[in-house]
């Protein structure tokens, strides 16, 4: 699971246009084998998602990256982070019981 989310982290990057990487979900529990990974990408507004191809694109559908990697991914370019990008992140954080859940960003150095 973690060499796929590595994977997904570099082909988010190749975009050039990753402003946030976030996990959150079972992945960052202490769960020992978590079925899945899931991340929330927020994107810099002038990000083209019709500009990705091959397994880059693969990562902005939803659906695909459920069947393909395991993973569910979600993301929002800046511009559409309703409340800004803080408040975007800390939605995240919020289960539907309302109760908070881990997240992880992962940064760049």
């Amino acid at each position: 699971m973690a060499r796929r989310l590595e994977h997904i982290h570099r082909l988010a990057i190749q975009t050039g246009h990753l402003r946030r990487f976030i996990i959150f979900g079972s992945f960052v529990t202490a769960k020992p084998n978590p079925g899945d990974v899931d991340i929330f990408l927020l994107m810099e507004d002038t990000f083209d998602v019709s500009q990705a191809s091959g397994e880059t694109a693969l990562i902005f559908n939803h659906l695909a990256m459920q069947n393909y990697e395991g993973a569910s991914i979600f993301w929002v370019r800046r511009l559409a982070a309703l409340g800004g990008e803080g408040a975007t992140v800390e939605y995240w954080q919020v289960k539907r019981d309302g109760t908070k859940r881990g997240i992880v960003e992962v940064i760049e150095q």
